[in-house]
């Protein structure tokens, strides 16, 4: 490593890194763009849970717990009507 410098060693690095660069670059332009697997239609983010069964099964749950346990306060007030 320790030798006499070469002329033009930092030049051709730059000019390999710029052709590997190019050639990346036109690479990546060429290649067909994946189209997505959710469908434009369905709905986005957590809104694509809400009708899950799953998420239907364990909102079902919860509010059985709810009721069995009698209820109680919500933000709104009694959730029992009186």
């Amino acid at each position: 490593m320790d030798g006499p410098p070469r002329r033009g060693g930092r030049l051709r690095d730059f000019a390999i890194g710029g052709v590997v660069g190019v050639v990346g670059a036109l690479a990546t332009a060429r290649r067909p763009r994946r189209r997505s697997r959710r469908p434009s239609h369905g709905p986005a983010g957590l809104a694509a849970f809400e009708d899950a069964p799953c998420y239907l099964e364990i909102v079902g749950e919860e509010a059985l717990r709810y009721r069995e346990a009698g209820g109680g306060e919500t933000p709104a007030g009694t959730s029992k009507p009186t």
